[in-house]
């Protein structure tokens, strides 16, 4: 087994040490410190958490009801089975929609784009 050392800076001032990591957040420049820094708004961070979520309840919703779809046209569910079935998703359907209204999220918010692999719905 290869034995990795560490690399060790050695310096008598700290006042180096503490350039050199200033150096690798913004340039070592005091000007650019604020378009380094991580903003967060609570407001923003909320609906974008809200975004994803719902983004995936309304992907797991959407695949629920396919395969709910498929097992109707293969007629293994009774008459009972589907009326519940059309139930369950009927209010699962209207809770995402009451949700996303929450959230202030528009339908084709839900709708993340993925870049090279498309949009999620």
């Amino acid at each position: 087994m290869e034995r990795v050392q560490a690399s060790l800076v050695r310096s008598d001032s700290l006042s180096d040490f503490a350039r050199i990591m200033k150096a690798g957040t913004n340039g070592g420049s005091t000007s650019g410190k604020k378009k380094n820094r991580l903003n967060l708004d609570q407001e923003k961070v909320k609906n974008g958490l809200g975004q994803l979520v719902l983004t995936v309840v309304k992907l797991l919703h959407e695949l629920l009801e396919r395969q709910a779809i498929r097992r109707i046209e293969a007629g293994s569910l009774t008459d009972s089975e589907i009326e519940g079935l059309g139930v369950t998703l009927m209010m699962q359907a209207q809770e995402i929609e009451r949700l996303r209204k929450e959230f202030g999220l528009e339908e084709e918010d839900l709708n993340l784009d993925l870049g090279p692999l498309g949009k999620v719905l």
